[in-house]
């Protein structure tokens, strides 16, 4: 199988299946496209050969693709039913598939305010957005109440015991909550750096902070780096 993404330094919907996939031990090739939405460009081109969406991530298998990162995870789970993409309880696989579900529609003042940056420190601009949108603060307490409700179920150390595609997906919003110094409490933030020490997640961070490609349009809050 084949995995196409965009930067690791801002792909949060790369980010998921990769991380899930490279945490769980399943094999793929990386392939990386610099993200360059001008019509024309070079990712357009190479992601509308596998993707009618013209989007990444997209998981090719053989010669059929899949896209979207919640698509993706289903498919594995089809495909390697006993790797542990979804907890084996079912009611924790109900449950699990919700709260992804709800990260996959929802949370858009977050996504919109806090975009994804791995490489940066922007405490500055995290109070800044903290304390004029009311929706941001709305996004965060609902992880926070998500997060407890699903650990204390589990017992832990993950959402639902071992690292599944809940995790993944929540990922991303790991990485924000650093980046932006958002307040959170004891319990979140312990969640946050479980997250963060995975293998798969641990990985994913070395490749962003390696990559160096500072993509003004991703940064609107500054010039450079």
């Amino acid at each position: 199988m084949q995995l196409i993404i965009g930067n690791q330094n801002y792909s949060s919907w790369s980010m998921r299946p990769w991380v899930l996939m490279r945490q769980l031990g399943i094999r793929f090739e990386e392939q990386k496209l610099r993200f360059d939405f001008n019509a024309g460009s070079a990712f357009r081109q190479a992601v509308a050969k596998v993707s009618p969406a013209g989007q990444v991530p997209v998981l090719v298998d053989g010669s059929f693709s899949i896209w979207d990162s919640l698509a993706i995870a289903e498919y594995l789970h089809d495909k390697l039913p006993s790797a542990g993409v979804w907890p084996a309880d079912r009611l924790h696989r109900a449950r699990a598939r919700s709260v992804s579900a709800e990260m996959h529609s929802g949370f858009g003042a977050l996504r919109s305010h806090c975009p994804m940056n791995i490489e940066a420190h922007l405490s500055e601009v995290g109070a800044r957005l903290w304390a004029e949108h009311a929706a941001l603060r709305a996004n965060v307490q609902r992880v926070q109440a998500l997060w407890a409700d699903a650990l204390a179920h589990s017992g832990g150390p993950f959402l639902f015991g071992q690292f599944c595609a809940a995790d993944a997906m929540f990922a991303p919003v790991c990485m924000r909550l650093k980046t932006y110094a958002l307040p959170i409490s004891s319990g979140p933030l312990a969640y946050v750096q479980q997250v963060s020490e995975a293998p798969g997640v641990a990985a994913w961070i070395a490749d962003a902070l390696a990559e160096r490609d500072f993509l003004d349009f991703e940064e609107p809050y500054r010039q450079g780096r």
